[in-house]
């Protein structure tokens, strides 16, 4: 059975956290929204890569979605402050569906509330916060906590996929 998949866009996005996920989601039969502040607005990547949103951050609810992937890059810092952006995620999580995070993307889900009490991985340079968060920090490829995935960099993707395809269901 198809699931529908959120993944988050603004500029500087690590592009193979987004772009990886998307295709392998899509390969899987799955239905993957890319969601920015504005619906059809192209987004550049860290490494050039474009990638044009499907629809507005603003107009959609989480209960259209079996997941989220919160893609890393520099992007998160910018787009944890949005409001609708940490509501969307903490309805996600605390419907148990899929939250997934990559590199930074752990970022959107300390601001959204989600990781206190969940064991995660990412990019060391969020380490800190995860820890001040309340999450409980390990250096690994993926780590799975539940309804949780989360991993530390682009390299990872491969396993990082495979976990969120099996939390998928």
């Amino acid at each position: 059975m198809a699931k529908s998949v959120l993944i988050f866009i603004d500029n500087d996005y690590e592009d193979m956290e987004l772009m990886y996920p998307k295709y392998r989601l899509q390969e899987a039969g799955h239905k993957v929204v890319i969601a920015g502040l504005k619906a059809g607005e192209k987004y550049i990547g860290k490494n050039g890569y474009p990638c044009v949103s499907d629809a507005a951050i603003a107009d959609l609810k989480a209960a259209d979605f079996d997941g989220v992937i919160c893609a890393g890059g520099w992007m998160p810092d910018k787009l944890r402050r949005d409001a609708k952006v940490k509501s969307l995620i903490k309805e996600i999580a605390n419907a148990g569906k899929l939250t997934a995070a990559i590199c930074h993307g752990g970022w959107l889900c300390i601001s959204a509330g989600v990781y206190k009490g969940v064991r995660v991985t990412g990019s060391p340079g969020i380490k800190d916060d995860c820890i001040n968060a309340g999450c409980t920090w390990e250096d690994a490829a993926v780590i799975v906590d539940r309804h949780f995935v989360s991993s530390r960099k682009p390299d990872d993707c491969p396993d990082f996929m495979k976990a969120c395809l099996r939390v998928l269901g």
